[in-house]
């Protein structure tokens, strides 16, 4: 597909997805693969976007750019694929939950991020999932409540209002809408069914703590080659002067981790290093597990990647 003029897309946290970007002029056309992995996906389903992931990567000639992303961590280049991006609870066949089509069923939408990343994920339907710092909408079909915390951004009140609308234009103008403000509770009965609805009223939280965590800085670099006979993978500096041709690179910047694949390496090079990647990311523990790791081949190297061998 090509990520241009994509409106909303809807993702199961029990799912994972494969989502190929095509952009460029026809004649020379270039390619972003994301496979996604929802929070409760299960490790078949993971293990065969991968795998699937792989194929189409084959089809393509091997020229797409890989991105793994997980679910709450996803990339920019996945990101800015579409206009809104809604995360619901369950999943196909899977141990969780199984979501079926099913008008006005009630749910709590958290609504999160900058201009260029916002998310809107559905969370747990009570008070504990509501925070100061970002705006929730509490949907019950023909009622929808949206809860604005104190120090919400102007982004998310925007997305927030559109949704608003969609939702009113979807149910031919049937709802009734009520906007909460954290701090000014004048219109008591709504703010009384909106407590009554997630459970109860509460302290609520000053901010997201996934949005406190620090990003780790590490600049590593390892090899991955079998030139002595064996597969082997083993630390070089981390330089671009380090990348040659003949084999394929793990690179670790911290925000994310970069498969980078040499034009002479060879196939055994090539289908390991993003497993080399993986398993370095699971025994690193100052990385985030659910950092994004993205295969990117030589020659065809982004500006972000280049931008962490800047000076």
């Amino acid at each position: 597909m090509n990520g241009r003029g994509i409106s909303t897309v809807i993702f199961f946290d029990g799912d994972s997805y494969i989502v190929l970007n095509s952009y460029g002029h026809p004649q020379s056309l270039r390619y972003n693969v994301h496979f996604w992995l929802g929070e409760f996906t299960t490790q078949d389903e993971a293990g065969t976007a991968a795998y699937k992931t792989v194929e189409l990567d084959d089809y393509l000639g091997g020229l797409p750019v890989q991105y793994r992303e997980v679910q709450g961590n996803e990339s920019q280049a996945f990101l800015s694929i579409f206009d809104q991006i809604i995360i619901q609870s369950g999943g196909i066949e899977t141990g969780f939950r199984h979501v079926e089509p099913e008008k006005y069923r009630h749910r709590l939408l958290h609504i999160k991020g900058t201009m260029k990343n916002l998310v809107v994920r559905e969370v747990k339907l009570a008070t504990s999932s509501l925070n100061s710092g970002d705006v929730f909408i509490l949907d019950e079909g023909t009622e929808v409540y949206q809860f604005v915390g104190k120090d919400a951004s102007i982004a998310e009140k925007g997305k927030a209002k559109k949704i608003m609308s969609a939702l009113d234009a979807e149910r031919k103008a049937q709802i009734k809408a009520y906007v909460l403000e954290e701090g000014n509770e004048a219109n008591k009965a709504a703010w009384a069914h909106f407590w009554n609805a997630l459970g109860g009223k509460a302290p609520i939280l000053g901010s997201d703590p996934a949005s406190d965590q620090t990003v780790i800085q590490i600049r590593e670099m390892y090899k991955v080659s079998d030139e002595s006979g064996k597969l082997l993978f083993t630390p070089v500096q981390f330089a671009k002067s380090s990348l040659i041709e003949d084999d394929a690179f793990v690179v670790s910047t911290g925000p994310i981790v970069f498969v980078w694949i040499g034009k002479r390496s060879n196939p055994n090079e090539k289908k390991s290093s993003f497993v080399f990647a993986q398993q370095y990311l699971n025994d690193n523990p100052k990385l985030v597990k659910s950092t994004p790791i993205v295969r990117i081949l030589s020659g065809s190297e982004n500006e972000e990647f280049n931008s962490y061998f800047q000076i």
